[in-house]
């Protein structure tokens, strides 16, 4: 994949790049394998706001995705490689030979007309899944299981993979993206290679405009604020706040760590922060 860049006809456009799109074979997605996707404008079932800076946005329908990888020693064509709105991967659409369709996350190197399958006796090659208990030491993977069954949770954005590096008894052990080691079941299903789409992170907005079709909305600065608007506003002249940076509510917004205790912890072997 490869970035376009625009003339500097006007000063948004001159820091402006955008994605080639020269994998894309298809514009429109499967009409069958979409959901209608309702905004929520970050608003929670009481119709209070839980997330903020969110509205707007293009409008846009959800792709399924089949992270499960479940359809085992049926053989299936890739068909097209297709933009998806909702995330930064690209997807590719699989046509099994009994007739069914699915989406799955497209990793690099694959093609249109290439033959993927799913299942222990599957090749090693991208695009293939199978479960991790017979994956090489070494080789890269994506879209991989933390509980059998439940679908891939790992590795799912654009230019990310995972690392085999180990294997013992009833696990296996991954190296993420962050650099964290954990522990992964052997039976879990992953997909061999890397996500596609890698040239993702170095794609700049380059204007506010685009920020509004992604649906994101712009964010006003605490100590550019009243007093009564939040804790850090108000003074005379421009001043820094006064006090530790906060939430509206008071509440300290930097130093305090959010991570809560899950009983998975015990599966890190290596966390992505060095103490």
């Amino acid at each position: 994949m490869a970035l376009r860049k625009f003339r500097p006809l006007t000063p948004a456009q001159r820091f402006r790049t955008v994605a080639s799109f020269d994998e894309i074979t298809r514009t429109g997605p499967e009409p069958r394998l979409t959901e209608k996707l309702k905004k929520t404008g970050g608003r929670d079932n009481r119709g209070h706001t839980s997330a903020w800076l969110r509205g707007g946005g293009h409008p846009k329908k959800y792709r399924i995705i089949d992270f499960k990888r479940d359809k085992t020693g049926i053989p299936a064509k890739v068909a097209h490689i297709e933009y998806d709105p909702n995330r930064s991967a690209r997807i590719a659409l699989l046509h099994y030979v009994d007739g069914e369709k699915r989406y799955i996350i497209a990793p690099q190197q694959l093609r249109v007309g290439d033959t993927v399958t799913a299942g222990a006796d599957s090749e090693v090659k991208p695009g293939n899944a199978m479960p991790l208990g017979i994956v090489p030491l070494g080789t890269f993977v994506y879209n991989v299981e933390l509980i059998p069954g439940k679908g891939g949770q790992l590795s799912r954005s654009a230019g990310t993979f995972c690392q085999v590096m180990a294997r013992e008894g009833d696990y296996a052990q991954l190296r993420l993206p962050s650099g964290e080691m954990r522990k992964v079941p052997v039976v879990c299903i992953c997909s061999i290679g890397m996500v596609g789409n890698e040239d993702h992170q170095n794609i700049v907005i380059g204007k506010a405009g685009k920020s509004r079709w992604m649906g994101r909305r712009p964010s006003v600065r605490g100590v550019a604020m009243n007093p009564v608007d939040h804790p850090m506003g108000g003074g005379e002249g421009k001043s820094s706040g006064g006090r530790h940076p906060c939430s509206p509510w008071g509440l300290l917004s930097k130093g305090k760590k959010t991570r809560k205790r899950k009983l998975s912890d015990r599966l890190i072997v290596r966390r992505r922060k060095h103490a």
